[in-house]
C-alpha cells in the first residue's frame, strides 16, 4: 500500500486539496455525477483534515464534479480528433482526469507551482507519458517542455482552476503566448464572474476554516467574447455547459444558463497560422 503523505500546502496552491476533497464526495456518491476512483484513493492517501477544512457541502461537490466533466468532454473530443495529441493541464494541481479519460495513447504534461507539483510526483508518479514540470503556468519555459514532433499530433492547453487566479494582465499575456507558440491549438478554461472574484478580494470567500484566496480576475458569462482580444490568433470562443446534474441542480440549469453572473467554462480555438501579435 502507498505511504500516507502530509501536505504542507497554503494560499492558491492548497485549492489543489479543496478541488480533490470536493471531487471525491461528489465520486462516492452512487448516483455520482463524476465517476473518479483515482480521486478517492489519492484523498484515503493523503493525511489531512478535509472534512474539517473543507466542509461537505453536496451542492459544491456537485458543481465541481459538473466542471470536471465539462473539461473532460472537451478533452474527450479532443482526443478522438487528435488520438496521440498531448494534453498540457496548467495549474493541475492534483486533478485526475487522465485516469477518467486516457485513451491509452496521449501525452499529458502537468504543470504546476514546485511545492505542488513535489506533492503530485509522490502521489502520481510520472511515467513516459504522463510528465510532471514544477513551474508556474504563467513561465513560459513550460511551452519548451512540449515536444515539438508530439505538438504535430495536436495540442489542447486546460487551465481549470487557475485563471482567477491571475491578473487580467496575466490572462491576456499566457492566451497571446498560447496562440503564438501553439498554432491550431484548443484551450479550454473556466472563469469566475466579477461579484465572486470581488468578494475573494475582499477576503469574504470563507466556509468553514477555510478562507478562499484572493481571485483577481473575474468576467461574467456574456464577457467571454473579451478573451479574443488578447490575441488576434484567438478564432473562436464558445462557452461548455454543464450537462445532467441531479435534484435541484439538474432543474435549475436551463435558468442559470440565462444568469451573466456565474461561473463559466470557455472552450478557445487559435489560428493554424499565428498572427503578428497581440492587439
Amino acid at each position: 500500500m502507498s505511504s500516507v503523505e502530509r501536505p504542507e500546502l497554503a494560499a492558491v496552491p492548497e485549492t489543489a486539496l479543496w478541488t480533490l476533497w470536493h471531487r471525491a464526495v461528489e465520486a462516492r456518491r452512487p448516483d455520482t455525477v463524476l465517476h473518479d476512483p483515482k480521486a478517492l484513493d489519492l484523498v484515503e492517501r493523503i493525511d489531512f483534515p478535509f472534512a474539517e477544512r473543507f466542509g461537505g457541502n453536496p451542492l459544491v461537490s456537485q458543481l465541481q464534479g459538473l466542471r470536471a466533466r465539462c473539461f473532460d468532454r472537451e478533452v474527450a473530443d479532443f482526443l478522438a480528433r487528435h488520438p496521440r495529441g498531448t494534453v498540457v493541464g496548467l495549474g493541475e494541481g492534483l486533478e485526475t482526469q487522465a485516469w477518467r479519460i486516457d485513451n491509452g495513447r496521449a501525452r499529458w504534461l502537468a504543470v504546476d507551482l514546485p511545492e505542488t507539483a513535489a506533492l503530485r510526483e509522490r502521489l502520481l508518479p510520472p511515467d513516459e507519458r504522463h510528465r510532471i514540470l514544477p513551474v508556474s503556468a504563467t513561465d513560459p519555459a513550460w511551452m519548451d517542455a512540449v515536444d515539438p514532433a508530439a505538438a504535430a499530433q495536436g495540442v489542447l492547453i486546460s487551465a481549470q482552476g487557475l485563471l482567477m487566479y491571475l491578473r487580467p494582465a496575466e490572462v491576456r499575456a499566457l492566451l497571446a503566448a498560447c496562440a503564438e507558440r501553439f498554432p491550431g491549438a484548443s484551450f479550454v478554461c473556466d472563469t469566475v464572474p466579477r461579484w465572486f472574484s470581488a468578494r475573494a478580494v475582499r477576503g469574504r470567500l470563507r466556509d468553514r476554516h477555510y478562507q478562499a484566496p484572493p481571485m483577481p480576475f473575474g468576467m461574467d458569462a456574456d464577457e467571454r467574447a473579451k478573451l479574443a482580444t488578447a490575441h488576434p490568433g484567438v478564432v473562436d470562443v464558445r462557452e461548455v455547459y454543464p450537462e445532467g446534474g441531479r435534484g435541484i441542480v439538474r432543474a435549475l440549469l436551463p435558468a442559470a444558463a440565462r444568469v451573466k453572473g456565474r461561473p463559466s467554462v470557455i472552450a478557445l480555438r487559435f489560428a493554424e497560422r499565428a498572427h503578428a501579435g497581440p492587439v
